[in-house]
């Protein structure tokens, strides 16, 4: 699947948005990919995880991992999709008292082989706190996916990252914004409290 064709349905849905954005990172950005609503459309979220599943396996073959845990919010849609596409089950990590761990009676065999899926990772650092929340239930993280990655292939997450698409996004700390989102509110689109 070619960047053109996965982009136009973010396009076509809206996803793609322009203005001051506060991201779940605390930065800032004039452009946000709204995942949740290209993944509202369950024939989309099908096409764009298949391709990603595609990739999955070709990198490291199509029975090498035995569960997805995707993080709340971003990651459940994801994780879930991928699972199906995958033949494996899906699960996925909440926060609780701002840390993320399995709930709802889910667990891991010690030593099962995970993909951390995520809709979109731009600093990594959901991804990582996700990851360590695996390890800690006894799980081996093999690889994490997402969507998109925003960092254009630098972000670090501890283990092998395979996206669907790699964007360069800009992106700005609150000290640094250029004069153009400098004068407008920031609007926060994403799901975690920023403090």
């Amino acid at each position: 699947m070619h960047d053109d064709e996965i982009l136009s349905h973010f396009h076509d849905t809206g996803a793609l948005l322009e203005g001051h954005f506060l991201l779940s990172s605390g930065l800032h950005s004039d452009r946000y990919l709204q995942c949740a609503k290209v993944l509202m459309h369950p024939d989309r979220a099908a096409i764009l995880c298949r391709a990603l599943a595609d990739k999955v396996i070709a990198v490291m073959g199509s029975d090498a991992v035995d569960i997805v845990i995707g993080p709340a919010m971003g990651g459940i849609i994801v994780g879930y999709e991928l699972a199906r596409q995958l033949g494996v089950p899906g699960i996925f990590t909440e926060r609780e008292n701002g840390v993320f761990t399995l709930r709802r009676g889910f667990s891991l065999s010690p030593g099962a082989r995970v993909i951390m899926s995520e809709d979109i990772v731009t600093t990594g650092k959901s991804s990582r706190e996700c990851i360590n929340a695996i390890e800690a239930a006894g799980g081996k993280v093999i690889a994490a996916t997402c969507l998109i990655d925003r960092s254009n292939g630098t972000v670090d997450v501890g283990v092998p990252l395979v996206s669907l698409m790699r964007m360069a996004v800009n992106t700005y700390d609150a000290e640094n914004l250029p004069p153009n989102l400098a004068g407008t509110p920031a609007i926060k689109p994403g799901s975690r409290n920023i403090k």
